[in-house]
Parts: C-alpha cells; sequence; structure tokens
C-alpha cells in the first residue's frame, strides 16, 4: 500500500482535560527534534456539568484555543499533524456536536483516544526521553481529569491503566472555593487511594524507578526543590512538607508558595492529593520528573507510521492471532475488497480509507471464535469495545461499522436516528458515501470468497456514480457459479433499502 514520504515538520496536539498544548518537531531519519510548542490553559475538566456535559464557556475557550493553534499549523499536511482528545472529550456527551466545531477551527481531524491509550502514548514519550536501562520504570502522569499509571522497559509498556481522577476534577470535588482542611483534604487521599487500590497488587514492587510526567508533577517538584522541602526530584518527606504548608495556609489564595504559577493554583491541591495517595499506596520514596508525555508520545508514534512502524498493524497481527483469524482467507478478503475500493473510488481513492478498510478486512472473522451464527455482530461488537492499541475510538467505531455491514440484511442501517444524548447520528448506521463504498466492497469481497477457496475469480471490474454501484462480470461465469448468481441477486435487494443501485451486468 502506497506510504507517504516523511514530512520534515511534525505536529501534536495533547487537547488535555486542563490544558491544550501544541507540539512541534523536526523529523531527521528515526529521530525527532522538538521546536516550538504552546500551551493553552483551558480547563475543559471544570466545564464538565453534574452530568457530563460540556459547558458553553468551556467550549469557547477550547475553540479560541484551537484557533490559535490552526494559525500555527497552516500549511502542514493532514498526515503530519496528529490531535488526540483526552478524558474530559472521552465523558463528555456533546462531545459529538463540539468535537466537528472543533475540527472546523483547527482545519485537522480530532482522535478521542481511551484512556490505555493515553497511557500507552504517555510512556513512549516518557521513554524516548531517558537514558537506555534494564530498570523496570513506574510512570505517573496526573491530568485534568485522569490519572495513568505505567510500567515500562525500555520503550515497551509492560503494564497499562488508567484511573477516572484528575487534578481539576478533583480540586472541584473535595476543595470548592480553594479551601484547605483536614478533612476535605484527607477525603480526597482516601478517595485517590480507593481508586489506586484497584492496581496495588499488579503494580507494587514491579518497578525500580519512578517517574512523574505532565504539569501536576513538574510543578510540585518545582516548589519542593524552591522551598528547600526536597533537593532531589519528589520526595515522600518532601509532599508531608508541603501537605502541612497547605493545611496552614487553609486558602489557595492566601499560599504563598515559589514556584507555583497563577493558572496552577485552581488544580494544585487536587493534584497534590492524588501524587500523595500513590506514594502512600505504591510505596514511593522518590520520585524524578520526565522530560516527554502524551504529546511527544504521540509524535513518536506518528514518525512510526511513516517509517512502516504502525501500532496499528501491530495490533491488527496480535488480534488475528488471539482471535485464531483464518490468515489466508483474509488476505483474500482484504485483496479483493482493495480492488473493488479502488475503482469504485477511481481518482477520489483515499490511502486513509484503504487502511481501514484493510484492517477490516483482516479482522472480519474474528467473532468466530465466540460463536459462528451471527459472527459478524461478535466481530463488531469486539471491535467497537476492545482495547485497540494504536486505535482512536472513532477509527474502532469504523471498524465496527463495517464489519457488521458485511453480510446479512442492510434493513438495520435504515433511516438516521439521532442519540437523544449526543445528537450524533447512530454508530450502525452507514451515513457517510465513503463508508458504503467501503461496506460494498467488504460485502461483495466476502461473498466472491464464500467457498473459502483460491479457485480462478472472473474479471471484474466496478464503478459508482453517487447511487449506483455497476459491477461487471467476466461472460458466462455467472452461469456456471449458479450460488454466487443467487447471492449476488439478493444482494441487489439489501441494496435497495438504502435506496442504492447495484447494478450487475456480464462483460
Amino acid at each position: 500500500m502506497k506510504k507517504h514520504s516523511v514530512q520534515p515538520i511534525l505536529a501534536a496536539l495533547d487537547l488535555g482535560s486542563n490544558s491544550f498544548r501544541l507540539q512541534l518537531a523536526r523529523a531527521e531519519g528515526d529521530q525527532l527534534y522538538m521546536m516550538d510548542g504552546m500551551r493553552e490553559s483551558v480547563r475543559l475538566a471544570a466545564g464538565l456539568t453534574n452530568d457530563n456535559y460540556l459547558d458553553t464557556d468551556s467550549q469557547n475557550r477550547a475553540l479560541v484555543a484551537l484557533g490559535r493553534f490552526a494559525e500555527r499549523l497552516r500549511g502542514l499536511p493532514k498526515e503530519a499533524v496528529r490531535a488526540v482528545g483526552t478524558n474530559s472529550l472521552r465523558v463528555a456527551k456533546n462531545a459529538g456536536i463540539f468535537i466537528p466545531q472543533a475540527e472546523q477551527v483547527l482545519g485537522f481531524p480530532i482522535e478521542v483516544i481511551a484512556g490505555l491509550e493515553e497511557a500507552r502514548l504517555i510512556y513512549i514519550g516518557v521513554a524516548h526521553g531517558l537514558p537506555l536501562s534494564s530498570d523496570n520504570r513506574l510512570v505517573i502522569d496526573i491530568g485534568g481529569g485522569s490519572t495513568e499509571f505505567i510500567i515500562g522497559n525500555g520503550l515497551s509498556s509492560l503494564k497499562l491503566e488508567s484511573l477516572y481522577m484528575g487534578c481539576v476534577s478533583y480540586s472541584q470535588r473535595f476543595f470548592p472555593g480553594g479551601k484547605i482542611t483536614k478533612q476535605n483534604l484527607r477525603q480526597a487521599e482516601l478517595a485517590a487511594s480507593l481508586e489506586i487500590q484497584t492496581i496495588t497488587a499488579d503494580y507494587q514492587g514491579q518497578w525500580q524507578q519512578a517517574l512523574g510526567s505532565s504539569g501536576t508533577a513538574k510543578v510540585l517538584n518545582e516548589i519542593l526543590f524552591l522551598n528547600g522541602y526536597s533537593q532531589n526530584g519528589i520526595t515522600r518527606e518532601g509532599l508531608e512538607r508541603l501537605r502541612a504548608h497547605l493545611l496552614k495556609a487553609g486558602d489557595m489564595q492566601k499560599l504563598e508558595l515559589p514556584g507555583l504559577r497563577p493558572e496552577r493554583m485552581p488544580a494544585l491541591p487536587g493534584g497534590f492529593a492524588i501524587l500523595y495517595a500513590a506514594f502512600c499506596e505504591l510505596g514511593i520514596e522518590q520520585m524524578q520528573v520526565a522530560l516527554g508525555a502524551l504529546r511527544e508520545g504521540v509524535l513518536y508514534d506518528l514518525l512510526g507510521r511513516f517509517h512502516n512502524n504502525d501500532m496499528r498493524d501491530v495490533t491488527v497481527t496480535q488480534f488475528m492471532q488471539r482471535y485464531h483469524v483464518d490468515v489466508k482467507q483474509a488476505a483474500r478478503v482484504g485483496q479483493l475488497a482493495a480492488l473493488f475500493a479502488q475503482q469504485f473510488f477511481g481518482a477520489e481513492v483515499d490511502e486513509v480509507a484503504l487502511r481501514i478498510l484493510g484492517w477490516a478486512a483482516s479482522l472480519h472473522e474474528i467473532g468466530i471464535s465466540v460463536a459462528h451464527s451471527g459472527y459478524h455482530k461478535h466481530t463488531a461488537y469486539i471491535l467497537a469495545n476492545a482495547d485497540m492499541p494504536g486505535f482512536s475510538k472513532k477509527e474502532q467505531a469504523r471498524l465496527s461499522l463495517l464489519s457488521l455491514a458485511q453480510r446479512g440484511n442492510l434493513n438495520k442501517f435504515q433511516g438516521q436516528r439521532l442519540d437523544p444524548e449526543t445528537s450524533e447520528k447512530d454508530a450502525g448506521l452507514l451515513s457517510s458515501a465513503e463508508d458504503i463504498v467501503l461496506a460494498m466492497s467488504l460485502r461483495l469481497a466476502v461473498l466472491f470468497f464464500r467457498s473459502r477457496s483460491d479457485n480462478g475469480l472472473p474479471a471484474l471490474s466496478g464503478s459508482f456514480s453517487g447511487t449506483k454501484f455497476f459491477l461487471t462480470i467476466g461472460d458466462g461465469w455467472l452461469a456456471q457459479n449458479t450460488l454466487t448468481k443467487t447471492a449476488l441477486e439478493e444482494e441487489i435487494k439489501q441494496w435497495k433499502l438504502l435506496d442504492l443501485c447495484l447494478q450487475i451486468q456480464e462483460a
């Protein structure tokens, strides 16, 4: 498949729950050299209502920030920029309305990534900024709405967890108005401890070095150093001394601490409580601050895609092995589906769409491991809900959609129902022309290879005109393959349900 040449400039956007960050880097071979970056304090998590809707003010702050980023990104090709949304965009019920607006302002697609994918990318960013070591490393990244815990060795992550607690959400929940008391600080620490205890057994004693990444760790490290509480990173003793200082002040507005910048002040108590609980629960005595974080990980992951080292390909291969996929059948279907798609798209062929189709073909039978009957439904469920490193939630939803559409009745895709909470089109609908072409290509490929053999196929050619698919088959072949002919006649009826025409003729 055609690969893009490596772009000299790559850009990553971390659309976090506390701040939005842009990082640009210059690519030379397998190395990245960091250039300038931008940070905007958006505090999306602070704009989440009690029923998980982003309020108007937080959306406006986000759009203003993205507008500034868009100016800096102007002129970069689409494949050189990757924007990822984290916890607040994961949980916001109106994200489906907000994200298209944000994409229009930014000028580039926005991916909402799962918590474990966020953890994987964080570790990649941290690991690339560290010297080689045989030690296992524990990385803790406290974000605005979630906290990621990773154990890794070298450039590989070994354990990944994402817990639903963050410096902004905890500061709002436990320290309203910035007030700090013995009671609410203890409540915040206990809440964080209860979350961390779910992973303690798997994490305790499994690492030799602890690292903190992102804003909370950097701010606390600077505060401890400038106030003489610790001279060697973040220490348990230093956190104890800072804890006493916070309680003595009693109010973030009265807190005077060298190293504490005004924009970090509202999120400090929640972030402190989470890190202090992590030290206590995981037995951490000393932690260094990592240079890299999520945006650096996104950049290195993006660079890998240009060098045929795409984590998504690795994930697909692992899934094929895990679910005992018939590799030969997947290859047959994939090659024919790609041929159909290229013919249907014509000059408008899109490499990204072809990659999605290729992955869908490789994985289209994983549901057979659950049950052969209705296996396409099981496949669709797995692809929509499994942890798939490298894939965004939108990409997984698209793979699930194509898998569900690969066979069976198409009446399940009729209508234009809207989700009442998100106002998004139902995920089970074929709503774009591109997805319709991909679904048609996959269905026809599965149909022609129903015999699961390499018996010669006739000459096949197709085209698409917007509402009509034309498929030309070598003369006389259908008369000799009546089962396929009957299946194609049924296929014509199915597409009529979606007001689409499939016209078949012999050459």
